[in-house]
């Protein structure tokens, strides 16, 4: 296999995303870092070793060393830095991604800065990921982004049901559910004139702890997850539809055009009509 690197520039995918994959043979000692990520980047050692320093939740710098069939788990923020082994370097494939059903999936596995390091017990489950993450990386070019998107739940669900630390506490299992029934809620009337009261309401809770249990399980308020929504949505109309754009604002949850604009231009840095004129399909 060659060395291959493709990157997604942009997606509107809230569930899960894709940013970029590939597949590189390192050279003796090659390094990468320190550095930090935006989104989650996981990799999957094919042969050969290497080692990932990474500091834990104290601070306290910790070196792994890892070897085929095994691989890292690279949070958002976390500072890591990575180096091949020098007399057998390592062959390794990565996947960056996000979304929510990445956030989630990912605590169910177990991963964080204490534990970032993926070794499974399940060798029909982890055959199953290097699988998925193969065809993405040598169908990158061929394959529209849906597909990917497919093969990259896929890898997600072999990915998590492939280690044993996949148990969810009960307390966590319960914050999931109320996250989740608060997402359906929003997916299914964003474009109503809907209020965070509301979706506390729907789940059964009141809008405090709501929200704190929303931040602390997504990683952002519920406000600013229903605008981030909302948004999205409206870029997939400016993208691949030719409505006007006092039309689209009622689509999207605004009975304004004015407030809708201003607070597209807020998130994205310019008017909805500049951003379709660059991005319309």
């Amino acid at each position: 296999m060659e060395d291959t690197f493709t990157m997604y520039p942009s997606n509107d995918f809230i569930d899960l995303g894709i940013y970029q994959l590939g597949l590189e043979h390192c050279s003796s000692g090659h390094s990468f870092g320190p550095a930090s990520r935006n989104h989650f980047l996981f990799h999957y050692v094919i042969s050969g070793y290497g080692m990932l320093m990474a500091p834990n939740t104290d601070g306290i710098q910790k070196t792994y060393h890892l070897s085929a069939d095994e691989g890292f788990m690279l949070l958002p923020g976390h500072i890591t830095h990575y180096v091949a082994d020098e007399h057998l370097p390592w062959t390794y494939m990565w996947v960056e991604f996000d979304g929510l059903r990445a956030s989630e999936s990912l605590g169910v596995a177990g991963f964080s800065r204490d534990n970032p390091i993926y070794r499974s017990t399940n060798d029909t489950m982890r055959s199953r990921l290097k699988e998925e993450m193969l065809f993405m990386v040598t169908h990158a070019n061929e394959s529209p982004i849906h597909e990917m998107i497919g093969h990259l739940f896929l890898f997600l669900d072999a990915l998590v049901r492939s280690v044993t630390s996949a148990k969810v506490p009960p307390k966590n299992r319960l914050r999931n559910f109320y996250v989740r029934e608060a997402v359906t809620y929003i997916e299914e009337h964003y474009a109503e004139n809907i209020s965070i009261e509301q979706i506390a309401g729907n789940c059964g809770l009141n809008r405090s702890y709501f929200g704190k249990i929303f931040k602390e399980e997504i990683g952002d308020s519920p406000q600013r997850f229903l605008l981030n929504y909302r948004l999205v949505k409206a870029c997939e109309l400016l993208r691949h539809t030719d409505m006007l754009i006092a039309d689209i604002a009622p689509q999207v949850g605004y009975d304004n055009q004015l407030h809708f604009s201003r607070a597209f231009k807020g998130i994205y840095g310019i008017s909805p009509r500049q951003w379709r004129n660059t991005n319309h399909a």
